[in-house]
């Protein structure tokens, strides 16, 4: 019986399985993976040397479930049928009913919404508890969903605000790297030198931020009054970019409420 079965080898399974093994949560003799593609499921072989790679949901105390939306159903069953106990849901827009109702009263239910900076360890995620899971069942999701980034603990309806912050706010920050870099080639500076630059700009600014966790007082540092950041922001805010994207962040997760 293994302890843990991931049921999805694609990026996001693959990344989970990665983490737990080097973090040490999980050892290859404990964990599977499924994955029904032949070519992924050799794949992952070669990835995880030691890791069982199977088509069918063996015998396992506890599941990640990380097919596709519309797979979960079946996968929740195989899972409960295989004598977990647990089940983690990563699977967007799928509440916590759907896969309760396909795993029966027996086992406890997580749900999560991991972001995909998760694929390089660096991800923020969030769960919401079933009906019947407990805190050690909580905890359990925490540690598994820890080994790729930060885990915040929400209700269910509050998956779909932080669906728009974070689900959707890599798709908001590479649009700021295209504009950035987009803007400097258009002064004169060469594509890939922009390019360079603008990543390790986000890079640099992103770590200071986890560092000092003050957004604005950063922001203050560096604009000095009258000076080259202070003309740049007076552009910003007079096309009013703030509200641009809280605009943004309201849509995103008015939309993951209509997917219930």
């Amino acid at each position: 019986m293994y302890d843990l079965v991931i049921v999805g080898g694609g990026n996001m399974g693959a990344a989970l399985l990665g983490g737990l093994l080097d973090s040490g949560v999980a050892d290859c003799s404990s964990v599977a993976v499924v994955e029904v593609v032949d070519v992924r499921r050799s794949e992952l072989a070669e990835l995880f040397p030691g890791v069982t790679a199977t088509v069918e949901v063996p015998v396992c105390r506890a599941a990640v479930l990380a097919v596709k939306p519309g797979d979960i159903p079946t996968a929740a069953t195989a899972a409960a049928s295989a004598g977990a106990t647990r089940v983690l849901s990563i699977a967007a827009g799928v509440r916590i009913t759907t896969i309760e109702a396909a795993t029966g009263p027996a086992v406890a239910v997580v749900r999560a919404m991991p972001n995909t900076p998760a694929l390089v360890r660096l991800g923020a995620s969030a769960i919401a508890a079933g009906t019947t899971a407990r805190a050690d069942d909580i905890a359990w999701a925490e540690s598994i969903l820890s080994a790729v980034g930060t885990v915040e603990r929400m209700t269910e309806p509050e998956l779909d605000l932080f669906t728009g912050l974070a689900g959707s706010g890599p798709a908001y920050v590479f649009l700021v790297a295209e504009a950035l870099t987009d803007a400097a080639v258009a002064e004169g500076m060469a594509r890939p030198v922009a390019e360079r630059v603008v990543q390790q700009l986000l890079l640099g600014s992103a770590t200071l931020l986890a560092r000092e966790g003050d957004p604005a007082l950063l922001r203050e540092r560096v604009t000095s009054p009258g000076g080259t950041t202070a003309a740049g922001l007076e552009v910003l805010d007079s096309l009013d970019v703030r509200a641009a994207f809280a605009a943004a962040v309201r849509a995103a997760a008015e939309r993951s409420r209509e997917l219930r």
